[in-house]
């Protein structure tokens, strides 16, 4: 049941996140980026393994069973910081395109040069 669910939120995300790239916008645009960048990682996430307790401390007698990886949710985490930052990069970059042109609108920019 969890999988049904999981995959129609992923299946949700990449597609907002794809209806937001064709925009004209360019600020819709790269939402649309970090929607998709968000998507994906919640796909490796949930392809890393939901189930299972860290790999950390005593286990008892019979040993780990059910662990978790933690190296999926490590690239994770440093991917989440990664699009972070290159939104935030693209967000300034298209405050200065509309300081400069007045417009953030793609069809407007092009026909300006």
């Amino acid at each position: 049941m969890t999988g049904v669910v999981l995959a129609t939120v992923l299946g949700a995300l990449f597609a907002l996140g794809t209806f937001l790239v064709l925009r004209r916008d360019v600020v819709r645009v790269v939402w649309g980026v970090a929607v998709v960048a968000q998507a994906a990682n919640l796909y490796l996430v949930t392809m890393g393994g939901l189930a299972g307790i860290a790999p950390i401390g005593k286990f008892g007698k019979e040993g780990a069973t059910g662990v978790t990886d933690p190296l999926v949710q490590a690239l994770v985490l440093t991917a989440i910081v990664i699009s972070f930052g290159t939104t935030a990069f693209a967000l300034v970059l298209t405050y200065r395109v509309y300081e400069e042109h007045g417009t953030v609108d793609v069809g407007e920019l092009g026909a300006a040069e």
